[in-house]
């Protein structure tokens, strides 16, 4: 009866005793998410379903995010269908403008434990799974189903699993790590799999860092990220939320399952060059002069990416040339960095510091780059037109490399 943490929760969710990778399931939704982006196609392809009420408005959580505050007439018109939404469908976990990313927000105030599955219409909603829930990005038609049913067809995927070994060096970061894993299997190389990271370094690392492993899971086109719960994944939901939870974990004799070791001793900080997540280089390796540096997303927008980009930044100025936008992932992230006094250190640095959101990530709000431009960002993607304009270029690393690359105005690694 072998299997791995993501047959365990499906079966679970299923309402079976055991279900196997390949198997076709109809899973219970436990948390369904949309925002502001993709939430009006998936309001409006529910109200052609007919159903005059969601099946369990206390299951859905509808953060705005994307395009916050409102910067055009169409993206305020999608804040008021969703508005409308969610006072016709009494729901209860709206965040509106002043909350932050949906991804930080979700696990910040109580909405992920283990052992759930949880669907949000953006394709990051792997995120969660650091706290051991089957957590994955669906599309708006699909999320307008679950609204009405409470349920969702799965494919039982298979698992690669990560076993991350070795200590990481001075100015090496979890964000290094999993750039380092997509460098090395490729794009696609999880496919339609569940991507569990385990081993000691992860163990060793703090949920906000196994969050960044997991929000990437989806660039090497993984189902899900996963890391099993432990002590510290129970300390941070027990803080936050009173929901009931679940532990499952791997067998390790699972059949359907995929171990992959990766030594992470000598790993050096890493960047992801244009126009492909898994075209990822040494920093040492890189070249390149830069018109602006992004610190923050879903990605790297934590509390703790900030105190690494402050500490580098403090008593210095980023170099004339060159500009940086910092974006706390939440209200949260943006209240303890301002009692921290992380702000004050941005801003006299010469950053400029906007309120919780994705800010350029998508593309569409602020702080987009031009034609010819470069942008370093903490984010998760760099295709080409991922930040603005297709004529420019996007390279992603940690929030410490882009701190220092700030200061130089050219991609470094921290001395």
């Amino acid at each position: 009866m072998s299997s791995t943490m993501s047959e365990k929760i499906l079966a679970r969710a299923s309402g079976k005793e055991k279900v196997e990778a390949g198997d076709i399931i109809i899973a219970n939704i436990d948390v369904a998410m949309t925002h502001d982006l993709t939430g009006p196609l998936a309001v409006e392809s529910f109200e052609k379903i007919g159903v005059d009420k969601v099946w369990d408005p206390s299951k859905i959580v509808i953060p705005f995010d994307h395009q916050v505050p409102a910067d055009s007439i169409d993206s305020a018109n999608n804040h008021i269908i969703m508005r409308r939404f969610v006072e016709k469908q009494n729901i209860e976990n709206f965040y509106d403008v002043n909350a932050g990313v949906c991804h930080q927000i979700l696990p910040e105030l109580g909405h992920v434990v283990p052992g759930e599955v949880i669907v949000g219409a953006d394709s990051h909603t792997c995120t969660h799974g650091a706290l051991g829930a089957f957590s994955t990005g669906i599309g708006s038609t699909d999320m307008a189903m679950v609204f009405a049913e409470g349920n969702l067809w799965f494919k039982v995927p298979e698992t690669n699993r990560f076993e991350i070994t070795g200590e990481l060096n001075e100015n090496v970061y979890a964000k290094d790590v999993i750039l380092n894993i997509i460098g090395q299997i490729g794009a696609d190389g999880s496919t339609y799999k569940a991507c569990e990271f385990a081993g000691d370094t992860v163990r060793d690392m703090s949920v906000s860092d196994r969050m960044v492993l997991c929000n990437m899971a989806i660039e090497m086109g993984g189902k899900t990220g996963l890391v099993e719960p432990d002590k510290k994944t129970i300390e941070y939901v027990e803080k936050r939320s009173k929901k009931p939870y679940k532990i499952f974990k791997t067998d390790l004799n699972a059949d359907s399952l995929n171990i992959i070791d990766i030594d992470v001793s000598d790993l050096e900080p890493q960047v992801a060059c244009p126009n492909n997540v898994d075209n990822v280089k040494a920093v040492s390796e890189v070249d390149q002069e830069i018109d602006q540096v992004f610190l923050g997303s879903c990605t790297n927008g934590r509390i703790s990416d900030l105190r690494d980009a402050a500490k580098i930044l403090k008593g210095k100025q980023i170099v004339k040339g060159t500009r940086m936008l910092v974006i706390p992932a939440s209200k949260e992230v943006y209240s303890k960095a301002l009692d921290e006094g992380l702000i004050r250190i941005f801003v006299d640095a010469g950053a400029l510091v906007s309120a919780p959101c994705c800010g350029p990530c998508l593309g569409g709000h602020t702080g987009i780059i031009g034609p010819g431009e470069v942008s370093l960002s903490t984010s998760n993607r760099n295709f080409k037109g991922r930040q603005g304009s297709p004529d420019g270029k996007v390279y992603l690393s940690s929030a410490a490399v882009a701190a220092a690359s700030a200061i130089e105005g050219r991609i470094v690694a921290p001395e």
